[in-house]
């Protein structure tokens, strides 16, 4: 038999063997498309793996860092306490002296003072009228 009747006998099976030849084809080109997909999600994982890590370690140290200032804060507040009875207590001491006397005021002239910070604040908010002035400040000392 010679291959033109080989050819005619056997035709059908050309586009089989092509139809073949393009499976192998796509089969290695499908495995290695697989291959790539499952190795960006394998890193893509791992890079979200590594950011939640890194967030929780960030909220664990922002808690420890918090709880450190509270901590801080509580002990300076602790540790001026004295400073701040003892400078009260030598500023009432010093009071009932003449000389502090003239320097000190009583406690109705410091809430005038306040009555007065309280006025400058509505005056420089837009209130109207005019600020009265503080003539019951000492003139000495100052």
């Amino acid at each position: 038999m010679t291959a033109l009747a080989l050819l005619r006998r056997f035709w059908w099976a050309l586009p089989m063997l092509a139809l073949a030849a393009a499976l192998l084809a796509t089969r290695a080109t499908l495995a290695d498309r697989t291959a790539t997909l499952r190795a960006e999600r394998s890193a893509w994982s791992a890079a979200l793996d590594d950011a939640e890590k890194a967030r929780l370690e960030a909220e664990r140290r922002y808690a420890t860092n918090l709880a450190q200032a509270a901590t801080n804060y509580a002990d300076g507040l602790a540790a001026r306490q004295p400073i701040i009875v003892r400078s009260t207590n030598t500023v009432r001491e010093y009071a009932q002296t003449d000389a502090g006397r003239v320097l000190c005021r009583d406690a109705d002239r410091v809430r005038a003072v306040d009555a007065l910070d309280a006025e400058l604040a509505e005056a420089a908010a837009g209130g109207a009228g005019a600020v009265r002035p503080d003539t019951t400040a000492p003139a000495g000392g100052r």
